[in-house]
């Protein structure tokens, strides 16, 4: 079983965490923290699911002793890459391997081409590696695209669509999306960089690199999408009109022809969700998986599915195009 050192425990951490214990695929010799709410209380308090135990969650990693009993930790805290990156540099100066929910480090050279050179090479230094995964970015929109097409002999061009209803979803990713905000609110908030649908623009670039696409520029959009009825959700009634989620398209060009297209769309009350990938190849693709993938259980089953797909990666940065293929993992005895 993997010994498991887990960082951030807001409401996907404590998803994650239960279902390590559940799945029986290793479990929490360290958790750590540092709101103050959640530090010094015992994990089996915070995560029920972990069950009874005398873990105390830990304010910070300086507080973490027993670094020789961790395998491999999650990082579970946050969407931007330079606010994960002095966690992720501690870890990895410890030899200590990751596996993050962090959407930028997906395909870090996009937006942080420095950093991510540098943590590549504290990773090989130290003998330790490095993954940014998720249902999405991290599957749905890239990863499964990119396999997609071992079956061709050629590709033209990637479509992407991912549609949810986002009734279901925890509350942060409601928030995320502009849930019930009026059109003042929803501006705002997208110029301040708090309402959106992080990493489309990392999937693209991810899509482009190991398909040979040749994205020499790209461009994304954003828009509400407002509800034709009134609707409610985990964060209170949202009033016809007002917003029930987040639309963001993304599209990359190589010279003036467009070769990929991401169609994102979330909302509260979304009619028909799915996911759909099209490939303009030789053989054409059409896949479509009816009613949509559950973000939230996706990504904590993919976080964890890939832990042992990491350790038997060599050291250094990694994507999920680098390491061995991710899939169900049965539990350990």
């Amino acid at each position: 079983m993997h010994r498991i050192l887990h960082v951030g425990l807001g409401p996907l951490g404590r998803i994650i965490v239960a279902d390590l214990v559940e799945r029986g695929l290793g479990r929490v010799v360290a958790a750590v923290d540092s709101a103050p709410d959640i530090a010094g209380k015992p994990l089996s308090t915070v995560v029920p699911k972990a069950g009874a135990g005398t873990l105390t969650v830990l304010p910070s990693l300086d507080a973490v002793t027993n670094w020789r009993d961790i395998d491999c930790a999650l990082v579970t805290t946050s969407s931007d890459l330079a606010k994960c990156a002095p966690t992720l540099r501690d870890l990895l100066r410890r030899g200590v391997s990751i596996v993050s929910t962090c959407e930028e480090l997906l395909f870090p050279w996009l937006r942080h081409d420095a950093l991510a050179k540098e943590l590549h090479d504290l990773a090989v230094k130290n003998k330790a590696r490095l993954l940014g995964t998720g249902v999405n970015p991290g599957f749905l929109m890239d990863t499964l695209p990119v396999f997609a097409t071992a079956v061709c002999k050629s590709v033209r061009s990637v479509h992407v669509w991912r549609i949810q209803d986002a009734t279901t979803r925890r509350v942060p990713f409601q928030q995320k999306i502009g849930a019930g905000l009026d059109d003042q609110q929803f501006a705002a908030k997208i110029k301040d960089g708090s309402l959106r649908h992080v990493g489309l623009g990392e999937s693209l670039h991810f899509i482009s690199k190991y398909l040979g696409l040749g994205v020499t520029r790209w461009e994304e959009s954003i828009e509400p999408v407002k509800a034709a009825r009134d609707l409610t959700c985990a964060l209170g009634p949202i009033p016809k009109g007002r917003s029930a989620g987040v639309r963001q398209v993304a599209n990359g060009y190589a010279g003036d022809k467009k070769v990929i297209t991401l169609e994102f769309q979330a909302a509260i009350g979304q009619d028909n969700p799915h996911d759909r990938v099209v490939i303009h190849g030789e053989p054409p693709l059409d896949l479509t998986l009816a009613g949509g993938v559950h973000g939230d259980i996706a990504t904590s089953a993919i976080t964890l599915n890939c832990i042992a797909p990491l350790l038997a990666a060599p050291p250094g940065l990694h994507t999920m195009a680098t390491i061995p293929m991710g899939r169900f993992a049965p539990a350990h005895s």
